[in-house]
């Protein structure tokens, strides 16, 4: 039997669901916040038919949701923006699934309406002229049965199936490992027993887990500080006049260092209150009320902004303000371009969601290739398919408008002649890839071996495949769907 303990969320939450279901219970409101996270579009159908169930018998349920399908099975809709962050809060519209797409104002209304159409661009990429494959054969961690397997270098691949089929035991136990022999050079005893790396990992000169864990612990780090556009500001507020008047460098602009922080708060911004017994609290710094900087500090102003007002910015917000300076300018719109734009600069990073987290630290990656190719004698020099960015399950909290941005950001990474390996449930994710690799055909035992593999037209018509009758749906050229069950 598995721990308890070891349960994500949604799996709790649907434990306590399929219980209820076996109850006569009649009356009861059920909340439920994303239930759908991590299910393959099978079991989201399955789940939905519970939630049904539920119903039928005489319940109320509230969910919080992103899933499509949800949204289009569901008898009323709330929808809330009309943006996130600073620019959301309010209800932009309520009603049926027609209201909602009636809503001129409300983005969930736009995704539900004109629901995205694949591939998004022109034309798929070629797998015909693809230079190398990453091949393993014989993989057998966990519950694979010795399958064989590749992925073409310098594409954007997807591994689908349902949930516990074998994806991350693919990507984590066999795939990872294997490139990272490669680049060591040095083989790990017992893995020769789980897989056996054929080749193709030659031009991959680096490997980046892009997952969901915090960027940082403390509030000394912030979305500004992450992707270091905060070391670009300093060195501008050090370069004004009174700056230089009063010999201030770039460090006197650092919040983490002596000098310019407010000493009472050592640049925190908040003080944090230790109590017996009780949970540690954190207010607010009596001395810079916040704003992490000592008065002589945010006596240096740039466009009547001090070092702390531009700290209080949104990322859209700041963009706009150093739109005279590319080199700033470009990193945060990079932001703005990934769905970030609501954040503030110096938010603390503990506050962020994973998914936030998550794109932040691929806009870094970003940030990173748009500095190469600005330089073109090192962007020549460069190996295509030079880096394998892994990443699992990147859509989890997001929704649907984000996971267009989401796309943009992984196509660009591929542009720019990196490899992109993603495990995914979200279907506009799936109908985007270059490639896909299929496992199943069911979980555990009854999975581990590669049922479908190819472009999504080829795998669409598999007959092995559970994903294959969800993305034949989403590849039809008149993409104007309806809930699957209608």
């Amino acid at each position: 039997g598995r721990s308890a303990k070891t349960l994500s969320g949604g799996e709790s939450q649907r434990i306590r669901l399929a219980a209820q279901l076996g109850s006569n219970l009649r009356g009861v409101l059920y909340v439920l916040d994303e239930p759908t996270i991590g299910l393959h579009p099978r079991d989201n159908l399955r789940l939905l038919e519970t939630l049904a169930a539920l119903r039928e018998k005489g319940n109320s349920l509230v969910v919080v949701e992103h899933d499509e399908e949800t949204m289009r099975r569901a008898d009323h809709i709330i929808d809330l923006g009309p943006r996130a962050g600073v620019h959301g809060g309010e209800v932009v519209a309520t009603g049926t699934l027609s209201d909602i797409e009636r809503a001129t104002n409300s983005e969930t209304g736009r995704c539900l309406k004109a629901p995205l159409r694949h591939p998004t661009r022109k034309s798929r990429r070629s797998l015909g002229n693809v230079e190398q494959w990453i091949q393993i054969r014989g993989a057998r961690a966990n519950n694979l049965k010795g399958v064989d397997v590749r992925f073409p270098v310098g594409r954007l691949s997807v591994i689908t199936g349902i949930s516990g089929s074998g994806k991350s035991t693919l990507m984590h136990d066999v795939l990872l490992p294997a490139v990272c022999e490669q680049l060591n050079k040095k083989k790990r005893s017992g893995n020769g027993d789980l897989f056996k790396l054929v080749g193709g990992a030659e031009k991959i000169e680096a490997v980046y887990e892009v997952d969901q864990s915090p960027i940082g612990k403390t509030s000394r780090s912030t979305p500004g500080t992450y992707i270091k556009v905060f070391d670009a500001i300093r060195n501008l507020y050090a370069q004004l006049p009174v700056s230089r008047v009063r010999g201030y460098s770039a460090s006197r602009f650092s919040f983490n260092a002596e000098g310019g922080r407010c000493e009472t708060c050592k640049g925190q911004g908040v003080i944090k209150l230790e109590m017996n017994f009780l949970p540690s609290s954190f207010v607010p710094c009596e001395d810079c009320r916040g704003r992490r900087y000592n008065p002589q500090t945010l006596d240096v102003l740039y466009s009547e902004k001090s070092i702390g007002d531009v700290m209080e910015m949104t990322i859209e917000e700041a963009a706009e303000f150093f739109s005279s300076h590319p080199k700033i300018e470009k990193a945060l719109s990079l932001l703005v371009d990934t769905g970030l734009g609501y954040l503030k600069l110096g938010q603390p990073s503990p506050t962020l969601s994973g998914g936030e987290a998550q794109r932040l630290k691929l806009v870094t990656q970003l940030k990173r290739g748009v500095g190469r190719a600005e330089n073109e004698r090192i962007r020549k020099m460069r190996k295509p398919g030079s880096t394998l960015y892994l990443l699992e399950e990147p859509t989890i909290g997001l929704h649907m408008a984000d996971v267009e941005l989401l796309l943009n950001v992984l196509h660009r990474l591929v542009d720019d002649g990196n490899t992109v390996i993603v495990i995914e449930h979200n279907i506009s994710v799936i109908a985007e890839a270059d490639y896909i690799v299929d496992l199943g055909p069911e979980a555990g035992a009854e999975g581990g071996e590669v049922v479908a593999f190819g472009t999504p037209e080829e795998v669409a018509k598999s007959r092995r495949s559970h994903t294959a009758p969800f993305l034949r749906d989403v590849l039809k050229p008149s993409r104007a769907r309806k809930a699957l069950s209608s």
